[in-house]
């Protein structure tokens, strides 16, 4: 029986954080849950390419657009189950053991969010995120996304967008599952502009969204 899971990420200039992401994907390599990773990359000029081929990806290249760049890595993808994940997300041991067993469901799931970092700030914000992924059902990119590849195709796909393709596919999808198993993802960006300041931001863009912004506004109002 072939493994059942192809892993797609999404990169630009991802060299110094993916190679833990990486490592990280070996428990499910070792588990037999792991058929192929794809990487879709949107033109790296650093060692990005050489590390994912380096690691037996098959690599996908097109312009820079994390919507645009999860539809094509995703459209290469042969596993009856996608596991979408973000060069700065790193799984934790025992992740492959919760996710053979929810495999036996047909639900899309994500993972239970935690910062690299500590404190009360990274504690807040990945509270609220778990909170609004149990209560509201609408997990984002940076807690890993683990679909069939038939509910997926269902939806249309990741639509080509710079910014929310994570929050218009859920959208699309039946409500997801919260796994008990983390996903450790980058802090850099709340480091840099402040732990409120930046989920006020977040919670802000995402408003506007559900108000019909445009996510290409939205996205360079976001990046600023």
């Amino acid at each position: 029986m072939s493994a059942p899971i192809s892993i797609v990420i999404p990169t630009l200039n991802a060299g110094p954080i993916l190679q833990v992401t990486l490592q990280s994907l070996m428990e499910g390599l070792h588990q037999g849950l792991i058929r192929e990773l794809i990487v879709t990359d949107g033109g790296s000029d650093d060692p990005t390419r050489e590390m994912a081929d380096e690691a037996g990806a098959r690599i996908v290249s097109g312009p820079p657009s994390r919507g645009g760049q999860l539809r094509r890595g995703c459209a290469e993808a042969t596993g009856e189950w996608l596991l979408i994940l973000h060069a700065d997300t790193e799984l934790q041991p025992g992740w492959s053991t919760v996710v053979a067993e929810h495999l036996k469901t047909a639900r899309p799931a994500a993972f239970r969010l935690r910062f690299r970092a500590s404190g009360f700030g990274a504690r807040w914000v990945a509270g609220w995120a778990n909170l609004r992924s149990r209560v509201f059902g609408l997990p984002y990119g940076d807690q890993g996304l683990l679909v069939r590849r038939q509910d997926y195709a269902s939806t249309g796909g990741f639509p080509d967008q710079p910014l929310m393709e994570d929050v218009a596919l859920i959208r699309a999808l039946p409500r997801p599952v919260l796994l008990k198993a983390d996903a450790v993802t980058s802090a850099e960006r709340y480091i840099r502009q402040g732990w409120f300041r930046r989920g006020a931001r977040n919670l802000w863009t995402l408003m506007r969204y559900f108000l019909g912004a445009d996510p290409h506004q939205l996205a360079q109002a976001y990046r600023r």
